[in-house]
């Protein structure tokens, strides 16, 4: 019987909907309560067990309460649950669960939460143990992180079976306080193994400086885009460069990493958080502009989770525009976009083709998975 660790960073993907980019440190933690930011981790950590739970002869080993013992019961599991965790959660728990995990000889090592979790899993991993990252995190940079938790629990199975080959994967993890000031500042703080499955696992995410080509496309691409804009639609303005050109063009002071609304070629809202976005859109036309992040291609689940279920559902799929350099749909993983929103029907909805804004007049369609 296989042996699997499984531990949750119950906290991990709060500040995404409330638009903190991130919940490391307890002063963000309890702003983002305040703003009333609920429990990401828990509920996409269950997603994963449920469709673990068909495997036979698995042992599953977790941490106890919402550290994994809370959703292995809902998901059906009988766990072993061994150790003891402090109130709130921390870092160490996470790290004390993944060394006693590794002392028990576990064959995987999975882990619910971003890349704040991963680096703690580093920290504290046992050389030559594979360990794989179910995604529930607000940035999730690192390229550890199967693309879903379904495709996680795929990606597990296949490995305990023997169908699947191990690879060095990094993990990277952003500066938070420089990410919330508008400053994307990573970098790799090691490696991991992890099963490999290129389609199903997530690609590392570190940015890359924009040549003056790029620079000319991102501006037709946002001369385009403003050239046809109707005056009585609120715009969605996403996070990433290539849209902050677009606010460019408009004059308008766009917060690159966060979402900003704008009316009338005029700025609305700055750096909306979920609530804030579908207070404003209610009752009203509404278009959502969003670029696929560089080295993913994720579209929607990495980085702009105040673009939620929620707010796509007001707002409607078919309001979506997409925007992306031609050198970005070239460096797409396998030349597809994909998305995360948490809501699985809601993804089911994307999967065929979009259409991208790729320069002055120019579109391309693109396959989402």
């Amino acid at each position: 019987m296989k042996k699997l660790g499984f531990v949750v960073n119950p906290i991990a993907g709060m500040g995404g909907s409330v638009g903190l980019k991130g919940t490391d440190g307890e002063e963000i933690l309890r702003k983002a309560i305040e703003l009333g930011a609920t429990p990401v981790a828990p509920g996409r950590a269950v997603d994963f067990l449920k469709n673990l739970k068909p495997a036979e002869e698995i042992h599953l080993i977790t941490y106890p309460m919402e550290m994994g013992e809370y959703e292995a019961k809902e998901a059906g599991f009988r766990p072993t649950v061994i150790g003891k965790i402090s109130k709130p959660t921390t870092a160490s728990d996470t790290k004390r669960a993944v060394r006693e995990m590794c002392e028990l000889g576990v064959d995987l090592l999975v882990f619910c939460g971003g890349d704040g979790t991963a680096r703690d899993v580093l920290d504290a991993i046992k050389p030559g143990t594979p360990s794989l990252g179910v995604p529930a995190g607000v940035k999730m940079y690192s390229a550890v992180f199967a693309r879903t938790p379904e495709i996680a629990a795929h990606v597990a199975i296949r490995y305990l079976k023997g169908e699947l080959p191990l690879k060095e994967a990094e993990v990277a993890d952003i500066d938070e306080e420089a990410f919330r000031a508008g400053r994307l500042s990573a970098k790799i703080y090691g490696y991991m193994l992890i099963p490999y499955e290129p389609k199903l696992v997530q690609s590392s995410k570190i940015p890359t400086p924009s040549s003056e080509s790029e620079l000319k496309n991102q501006m037709d691409i946002a001369r385009w885009v403003v050239e046809n804009m109707d005056e009585d639609v609120i715009y969605i303005l996403g996070p990433g460069t290539t849209v902050a050109v677009i606010a460019k063009v408009l004059n308008i002071d766009k917060t690159i990493l966060g979402v900003d609304l704008v009316k009338g070629r005029k700025l609305l809202l700055k750096d909306a958080n979920e609530k804030q976005i579908l207070d404003a859109v209610r009752g009203r036309k509404a278009k959502i502009i969003l670029s696929p992040l560089g080295g993913l291609g994720s579209l929607l689940g990495r980085g702009n989770q105040q673009i939620s279920p929620k707010v796509i559902k007001a707002v409607g799929k078919e309001n979506i525009i997409v925007v992306a350099t031609k050198r970005k749909l070239r460096e797409l993983p396998f030349g597809c976009l994909w998305v995360d929103t948490g809501d699985k029907e809601l993804d089911d909805e994307f999967h065929g083709y979009m259409r991208v804004i790729v320069g002055y007049g120019e579109e391309e369609l693109i396959k989402v998975m």
